[in-house]
């Protein structure tokens, strides 16, 4: 019973992070690195399938509404005209990420797909941490700060605990850690 519980504060926790996001981007005031984002709708819906895969059960529910919205967002920011520079390093992570299907597929085992794709999906932080350091106050820390809480109660939810199931919201937590301090720093000493 409290596995759900934790997963339910979990799904809440994204709909609380997302929805201040979403209005940001829809108010002109937050502009998302459109290329950061598709590569993490992709790792979070792969990811997502993977912990299922690997008996996560309802703690990989959270995950899989943050692979959904995380869908939108991508498309509000190329509705909305943010940033769509992608380099050749962008398009190298989102190739990346999608041999982690195949790489899954042949060998038969879940982990190997997370591990590609946390990796993919913190590299994927890249454009938006040189994006938040030049412009500190177009990125809505909220989203973050609110993640870093979603995901234990994600971890605290999984039904089964392995590198599969830990790993993805684990780093996430790390990453977004990393960005806030980031973006703070930054906006002390924006001149």
């Amino acid at each position: 019973m409290y596995k759900e519980v934790f997963s339910l504060l979990a799904i809440a926790l994204s709909f609380l992070a997302f929805a201040p996001y979403i209005r940001s981007i829809r108010l002109g005031n937050t502009k998302p690195h459109v290329f950061s984002w598709v590569i993490w709708s992709v790792t979070t819906l792969i990811v997502f399938f993977a912990q299922l895969a690997d008996g996560a059960g309802v703690g990989a529910w959270a995950i899989g509404l943050s692979g959904a919205i995380t869908l939108y967002v991508t498309f509000l920011a190329c509705v909305h005209q943010s940033d769509r520079k992608s380099t050749v390093t962008d398009r190298v992570f989102l190739v990346a990420a999608l041999f982690s299907v195949p790489l899954w597929y042949f060998t038969e085992d879940p982990l190997w797909a997370v591990v590609l794709l946390t990796v993919v999906d913190s590299l994927g932080f890249g454009p938006t941490f040189g994006k938040a350091y030049d412009k500190p106050f177009e990125e809505n820390m909220s989203l973050y700060v609110i993640t870093v809480f979603r995901n234990f109660f994600v971890i605290a939810a999984l039904e089964n605990y392995s590198m599969t199931t830990v790993l993805f919201p684990a780093a996430m937590s790390v990453f977004s850690i990393l960005l806030i301090g980031m973006v703070m720093l930054r906006r002390k000493t924006w001149r």
